[in-house]
């Protein structure tokens, strides 16, 4: 039991809560495009999905950045370097998903929300390293 409650302690901090709550929100506006652009515009999947994206990016970047993991950047040129590494970070992610989302939905014919969903959550873990080893990382 008391392995657990480390465990707990370990991962339950106020960055990963934080994370969470504003990944959720993120991962919403995602879905909520993606899904009005393709059911409702009869948008294709894959463009749908990468405007969900773009949106969801720009949204996370100013969450995260004060609100997840403090970013200490001031000044023009500090903040240019972190916003670049988040987004070089995210395009990464963003062609997985894009990726998965072509090669289930358009070539295997897998529903578009099913498929969006799962590669959305795998996005988010991945982007949770990448926003707190790479972009907004604390200089020593």
């Amino acid at each position: 039991m008391e392995k657990i409650n480390e465990l707990i302690k370990k991962f339950c901090t106020k960055e990963v809560i934080l994370y969470v709550v504003f990944g959720v929100l993120t991962t919403i506006v995602n879905l909520l495009v993606t899904y009005i652009l393709n059911h409702f515009c009869s948008v294709n999947g894959a463009i749908s999905s990468a405007i969900g994206i773009i949106v969801a990016i720009l949204l996370a970047y100013f969450t995260n950045r004060k609100m997840v993991f403090d970013s200490q950047a001031e000044g023009f040129k500090a903040n240019l370097k972190e916003f670049g590494k988040f987004i070089l970070g995210r395009a990464g992610t963003m062609i997985l998903e894009e990726g998965g989302v072509i090669l289930f939905n358009t070539i295997l014919k897998l529903p578009l929300m099913p498929v969006k969903i799962v590669l959305t959550i795998l996005v988010i873990i991945l982007n949770f390293f990448i926003s707190k080893f790479f972009a907004f990382k604390k200089s020593k």
